[in-house]
């Protein structure tokens, strides 16, 4: 079987002030489906651009990123919007949750944005509120949860379109060190259930060391 990603020679540069910026230099990697990958390394090493590329939400200076048999570069503005919603599961620090909105219609807006029917897209929402332990809190705003239920909820909008793909950009940066340890743990057992395929940046060791496999960027390259 083909791996789920492939990533070859992969580099990002930027104009800035009218300088160009190099930020990820030839940067190639295999991720078989199921794998659960931590990308660490210091600020400024190109995590987070590393993340975007791969998620379609930015295009390659250089280099590919091959997506089952696709290449990401191929796909006009319309295709990579598809993709992004159907096969990628985006999670942040900030959990960027809609303050005005519950938890359960926070966790709609995947299947809403493919236009579902708005039942199907409930349902749907229920049971990935569920999966990370929030069927109690459906009709919580975000500002009367925790920083970790909001993190979750944040998760169960990921994971409501069951994409193959999860991608995590400091999940636990913003949480004490007892609500890091249960996403630390949500995030395994999501895994383990649902096969989920996952990249993680974190300056997180615990984290970093619970995942099965463990990548370092250094100044835009592969240490």
């Amino acid at each position: 079987m083909a791996p789920l990603l492939e990533i070859e020679g992969l580099s990002k540069a930027y104009l800035t002030g009218g300088r160009r910026l190099e930020v990820l230099h030839g940067v190639s990697l295999t991720i078989e489906a199921g794998e659960m990958v931590a990308l660490t390394g210091p600020s400024g090493a190109g995590k987070s651009t590393f993340l975007h590329l791969v998620g379609a939400l930015d295009v390659p200076t250089a280099g590919r990123v091959v997506f089952e048999g696709r290449d990401l570069a191929a796909l006009d503005d319309g295709e990579r919007a598809r993709f992004r919603n159907d096969s990628v599961g985006f999670v942040f620090q900030s959990h960027h949750l809609l303050p005005e909105f519950t938890a359960l219609e926070n966790a709609m807006m995947p299947g809403l944005v493919r236009r579902l029917p708005r039942p199907e897209a409930r349902r749907r929402a229920e049971e990935s509120l569920a999966r990370v332990g929030l069927s109690g809190r459906l009709s919580h705003r975000p500002g009367e949860l925790s920083g970790g239920e909001q993190q979750r909820v944040a998760l169960a909008r990921a994971l409501v379109l069951q994409p193959r793909l999860l991608l995590a950009d400091e999940p636990t940066g913003n949480l004490d060190p007892q609500t890091a340890e249960g996403i630390h743990e949500l995030l395994q057992q999501l895994n383990r259930e649902l096969g989920i395929t996952g990249v993680v940046v974190t300056h997180n060791e615990k984290l970093a060391e619970s995942l099965g496999r463990r990548v370092r960027l250094l100044a835009g390259r592969l240490a």
